[in-house]
């Protein structure tokens, strides 16, 4: 049995993550944190990490809520020695170096997307930008529902990261072409964001050569794959010792 403390668990992902792991018996959830402390389910539910009572332990710290909670949980990890995963995107460069100093007293796992589908197209996109090269230029594309507040997305940001490892020059990011008149250098890799209805999560990954165009496209149909993703991190989480992880260790 895997004990989980669930961080959003009255968000959309959280209801997601719960419904399945009230359907796994491998798994049970221990306690909730949100902003918002109506106990929706079985757990309780706590407004931050300190108000958690000693005697509710966990394997795993789940994390899907924002930014906004990370000193406080990585504070409650360290303390207990409990492995955190961090599904949350939006960080900002200082809290992406708090996330690495914390991991050097606790295991940490982050990733802009939890679904095993987009991680397998990171490498997909590593593997064509070694074949491409120079030749083609590469732009992103992401669309989500309305109620997203990043953009470009935790996970477009992964997919432009995954491009940048495997090109031969350091690309640029290009978020907005209306204040660049001028045509495309060839170091770019433009980042699209499209916000509207209840779309889950559409990211497409274009090259562009000389009179061929290449696209890898990834389509999230619900939630569940995101919670399926995050369970098997948690699996893979449980005991593991001091240090950063993503979903790659995961796949490996």
């Amino acid at each position: 049995m895997i004990n989980l403390i669930l961080v959003g668990c009255n968000g959309y992902m959280g209801i997601v993550v719960t419904d399945s792991v009230n359907n796994d018996p491998e798994f049970t959830i221990t306690a909730g944190i949100d902003i918002n402390t109506q106990q929706k389910s079985t757990y309780p539910v706590f407004s931050s990490p300190g108000d958690i009572p000693d005697a509710i332990k966990a394997d795993v710290i789940l994390d899907f809520s924002s930014p906004a909670v990370l000193t406080g949980l990585l504070d409650y990890g360290i303390k207990n020695k409990t492995p955190i995963i961090l599904c949350a995107t939006g960080y900002t460069p200082e809290q992406l170096i708090e996330i690495e100093k914390a991991s050097e007293k606790v295991a940490i796992f982050r990733s802009g997307n939890m679904s095993l589908g987009i991680n397998l197209l990171a490498d997909l996109i590593k593997r064509a930008c070694q074949v491409l090269g120079e030749e083609f230029d590469v732009e992103i594309v992401e669309r989500h529902h309305k109620r997203k507040v990043d953009a470009p997305s935790g996970t477009a940001l992964m997919l432009a990261g995954a491009a940048a490892d495997a090109l031969p020059y350091t690309p640029e990011y290009v978020y907005d072409r209306e204040s660049k008149r001028k045509p495309r250098s060839k170091q770019e890799i433009g980042i699209s964001a499209v916000r509207g209805g209840t779309i889950t999560g559409v990211h497409e990954v274009i090259f562009a050569g000389n009179d061929e165009v290449i696209e890898l496209r990834h389509t999230a149909s619900s939630r569940d794959i995101f919670a399926a993703g995050a369970l098997k991190a948690a699996k893979f989480m449980k005991n593991q010792k001091t240090g950063s992880y993503d979903m790659s260790d995961v796949l490996k």
